[in-house]
């Protein structure tokens, strides 16, 4: 078994952090947006670092970036492996997330060059353009492109808040490539991530296997009641938005508990955003808006909060006098792993003395939708304190070589 180099892993996560590096009182961060210089630098340095390995790259028409090893010994026709991440980041973010995951499946390559061990299929290493969906879209451009769930012309049309087009931003830094990156014509996927929670550091256990990726609908609700002045108008004659919109958010909370102590612990349910008119303290609400995140490994879970939120809403608003809706913004399904990829994730770690573990994942990743094409699979390093999207997000370099050895060996199998 190839034997992957920590130290040339750390020295490539290392230099990426410095692309669009930021002061942090605690921990490493930065800021890398879509089609930024901070980008071009990140996506220029991968690019060299898989040249420098011998890999032929390639630029779609989205910016997704592919670098494929087709030795001699791989039938150069044959459905490649395919493994990677992202190198764009939060607002602030940590410098593992995303970023841990390319550069990973790199260093699998080069330590099977290392070791003269050879595939018998191409191996390609992938960077998805825009997962965290900051300045275009709302995240996991890049792979839903590379999956054929968004035109690429549809996707150079997306426009970020200040008018800006996807493709004007790629072209910026030299990066608006051709054609489609096509996940279909992969015989396999595998990320690596970080965990982004604690399941791993409380387990004790270093490589997390994922089974399935959660689900995600998001709602907005509006609580209609009428505004007027808050001196003047008596208790009992009022019809406050934000009273009634509080009673949700409560609901909300509750319904999301009792689903998790009755039918499913990975349930979730949050009121994430709310918007008060006229927002003035004289002044008794008139309009609420209410963003809702519901997710879960399960659709029919899912949907039962949805449908306890609607009964929460139509609650207030025959106790209170108001009128609410609810509107569906987005739905996700949850995305299963695949059994054949996993249990080669398990196999390796069974192979080198490494423990693996499973888990589900509560965020959502470029996997989710690379899992609609191929077979796919999600690996887990450890996060301390769970934290992630800060400077404080942190693997230990032990723990990023461990998990890239599993990642390594998983390869390994899959492209024999």
């Amino acid at each position: 078994m190839e034997t992957v180099s920590e130290s040339r892993l750390r020295q490539d996560l290392e230099a990426n952090a410095e692309f669009g590096a930021i002061d942090a009182d605690a921990g490493r961060g930065r800021t890398v947006h879509t089609g930024t210089e901070a980008n071009r630098r990140a996506r220029q340095h991968l690019v060299e670092r898989m040249q420098d390995a011998g890999l032929d790259v390639t630029v779609d028409g989205v910016g997704n970036i592919a670098g494929t090893w087709t030795p001699e010994s791989a039938d150069p026709d044959a459905a490649p492996v395919a493994a990677g991440s992202h190198l764009d980041s939060v607002p602030e973010g940590g410098i593992f997330d995303g970023p841990l995951g390319v550069y990973a499946v790199l260093e699998a390559v080069r330590a099977r060059q290392d070791a003269g061990v050879e595939p018998a299929r191409p191996i390609t290493v992938v960077s998805f353009t825009e997962e965290e969906g900051q300045r275009f879209a709302s995240g996991l451009l890049g792979s839903s492109a590379a999956a054929g769930l968004q035109a690429v012309e549809e996707a150079l049309m997306l426009r970020d808040d200040d008018g800006t087009t996807l493709r004007e931003a790629l072209a910026s830094i030299d990066f608006l490539g051709q054609g489609r990156l096509d996940a279909s014509e992969w015989d396999a996927w595998l990320e690596l991530h970080v965990e982004q929670d604690t399941t791993l550091e409380e387990a004790g256990v270093p490589v997390g296997v994922v089974t399935t990726i959660t689900g995600i609908a998001h709602y907005e609700a509006t609580v209609e009641g009428e505004a007027n002045h808050a001196g003047a108008t008596a208790m009992g004659e009022r019809r406050d938005a934000l009273a009634a919109a509080s009673e949700v958010v409560g609901d909300v909370e509750r319904a999301a508990q009792e689903v998790v102590a009755t039918d499913s612990e990975t349930a979730v349910a949050t009121v994430g955003s709310v918007d008060v008119q006229p927002n003035a303290t004289n002044v008794v609400p008139g309009q609420v808006e209410m963003g809702i995140d519901v997710r879960d490994v399960r659709r029919e879970t899912m949907d039962a909060l949805a449908d306890r939120v609607e009964k929460s809403l139509a609650r207030v608003a025959d106790a209170r006098g108001v009128e609410t809706t609810l509107a569906r913004e987005m739905v996700v399904d949850p995305a299963p792993m695949s059994d054949r990829v996993r249990n080669a994730a398990h196999d390796a770690g069974n192979r080198l003395g490494i423990g693996t573990k499973d888990l589900p994942s509560g965020a959502a990743h470029d996997t989710m939708h690379v899992a609609t094409q191929t077979d796919a699979a999600l690996l887990f390093a450890p996060s301390r304190d769970g934290i992630s999207h800060n400077p404080r997000e942190w693997t230990d370099w032990a723990d990023c070589a461990t998990v890239t050895q599993v990642l390594a060996g998983t390869v390994a199998d899959l492209a024999t």
